[in-house]
């Protein structure tokens, strides 16, 4: 077997012990924010994970307590990898990891297409609708369970953490993303009171889900519960929908951020394509629901009714764009290549038409 990257002898010689297995293969799939393996044996493929960076952060859960939501979640209605091992010796991969089985099925990264076989309206409606069910299984889980392995954040302590980056990254940039400032002072101004809390996964997306199926789409995985938390459901809502797009929204205005970096012309070219067809293309198509029936549909399924919806989707995007000032600010610290700042431009923009009320629900 080969590895072109990392040295698996450690790690194989551990399968074969815990699981009783022998390694016939490894294919490193990421190696970003996590180092992601997938590791062949003859009675089937496993995942291995192990964290790479930015783990000491605050909207990103410890290893052991991310294991600790798929133990939990294992044997409720929501489709999870089943967690088979947990290994805290870092003698083996550089750090501490867990395996899970490898799951069926494939994500929709954000800005790509449905797989061909989904291209077609049917299709669309209906991973609308599975994701939207899926969500609301999710929501509805008892928290109690997930006590030990999660913490508790309000709309409001979430908005807090994300200036706290703010701030972090200015001491290390030299810069202060003051839109971006501003937009996080009205999401406190305008936070909801006594928000109902529920499990919440924190980065639920077509790109962390697995769908399977023949001509239209099934769940058959939620994955990477690192963000997982004890939170307002609303904010998830929110979360989704910000990457849901209506054919009659209002184009971002990009002139400003392409004179700004220059060199960043493939980013800039890339925002101009989402501007076109949004952040997931195949949610302005024809058979996709818009906004407002994915917001009916949760709200049928929940009985949860969708208030103070600019304040949710402006935090999506804050949240989201704070989130890259903390990748870019990382960079820069490390003296390694960043191109984020016109991201975070797009999203503050974005932010702002949500807030301004130019991009209704």
């Amino acid at each position: 077997m080969t590895d072109t990257i990392h040295d698996t002898d450690a790690l194989e010689a551990l399968l074969a012990t815990e699981l009783d297995t022998e390694v016939t293969g490894v294919e490193t799939l990421s190696d970003g924010l996590n180092l992601v393996l997938a590791v062949s044996t003859p009675g089937g493929e496993y995942i291995v994970r192990r964290p790479n960076k930015l783990r000491d952060r605050q909207y990103i859960s410890a290893l052991r307590d991310e294991y600790g939501v798929m133990e939990r979640l294992h044997g409720t209605a929501i489709p999870t990898p089943e967690p088979v091992l947990y290994c805290d010796d870092a003698s083996i991969l550089d750090g501490e990891c867990f395996v899970v089985p490898r799951m069926p099925g494939e994500v929709v990264p954000l800005g790509s297409d449905l797989p061909g076989r989904f291209q077609h309206p049917d299709a669309r409606r209906e991973l609308a609708h599975t994701l939207v069910d899926t969500l609301a299984e999710v929501h509805a889980l008892d928290t109690d369970r997930f006590e030990e392995v999660c913490d508790r954040r309000s709309p409001r302590e979430q908005v807090a953490d994300g200036l706290h980056r703010l701030d972090a990254a200015a001491d290390v940039t030299g810069r202060e993303f003051a839109r971006l400032q501003s937009i996080g002072e009205w999401l406190v101004e305008n936070a909801p009171e006594r928000p109902e809390t529920t499990l919440v996964h924190g980065d639920f997306r077509p790109g962390n889900i697995l769908f399977a199926g023949g001509e239209t789409p099934d769940v058959t995985g939620v994955l990477d519960w690192e963000t997982a938390l004890l939170g307002d459901p609303l904010v998830e809502l929110g979360y989704l929908l910000l990457r849901w797009g209506d054919p009659d929204d209002p184009p971002v205005p990009l002139d400003g951020i392409a004179e700004r970096y220059p060199e960043h012309e493939g980013v800039v070219a890339s925002l101009r394509e989402q501007n076109e067809r949004g952040l997931a293309p195949f949610t302005t198509d024809d058979g996709s629901p818009n906004r407002r029936e994915l917001v009916d549909r949760y709200e049928e399924r929940t009985g949860r009714t969708f208030e103070h919806e600019r304040f949710y989707r402006a935090q999506a995007a804050f949240s989201l764009a704070s989130v890259w000032v903390d990748l870019h600010r990382y960079r820069v610290e490390h003296d390694e290549e960043s191109d984020f700042e016109p991201l975070v431009d797009h999203m503050t923009l974005l932010a702002e038409g949500i807030v301004d009320g130019e991009r209704p629900l």
